[in-house]
């Protein structure tokens, strides 16, 4: 939507209130969004396949794990599709 077309549908002819307005009404939202961002360390082993993660915790932005080599934390890459899945045949 333009500032134009905020204008019409307010009945506004003043461009400069109009985007005031705009401004406002941004401002107002991203003062009442509460983001919170957290980083939460756990200790993992190998052979383990399920980790515990914080009770409150709405939504995984990144996983990132540290090498112990450069001792340095590495991002895992987000997987875009669903992974293929064969059932293992060896005895």
């Amino acid at each position: 939507m333009t500032v134009l077309e905020i204008m019409e549908r307010a009945g506004s002819d003043n461009t400069t209130l109009t985007v005031a307005w705009i401004k406002d009404a941004i401002h107002l939202i991203q003062s009442n969004y509460d983001d919170n961002v957290a980083t939460w360390k756990t200790n993992i082993t190998d052979g383990t396949r399920d980790y515990p993660f914080p009770a409150n915790m709405v939504r995984l932005k990144s996983i990132s794990v540290k090498d112990t080599n450069d001792k340095k934390y590495k991002k895992i890459r987000r997987l875009i599709h669903d992974p293929t899945v064969r059932e293992d045949t060896d005895p």
